[in-house]
């Protein structure tokens, strides 16, 4: 029951290495942007960054977009 209601639930975020992925680029180009400050992320430690979905999202919808 309580692994039906987890698969139910949204993830708000994810690692960088899934954000490679849904963006379709290389886990370096990921980190890449996270560096830069155009993907912002969460350290929760010394080796572990995680991003929020509404970042790449956002990410995603200004790519199209002219200053």
């Amino acid at each position: 029951m309580e692994q039906n209601n987890r698969d139910k639930t949204e993830r708000l975020t994810m690692t960088v290495e899934e954000a490679a992925i849904a963006l379709g680029i290389s886990r370096a180009t990921a980190y890449s942007l996270v560096n830069q400050g155009r993907l912002p992320a969460i350290r929760i430690s010394d080796r572990r960054l995680i991003l929020p979905v509404k970042s790449i999202n956002e990410l995603l919808a200004s790519a199209g977009k002219k200053d």
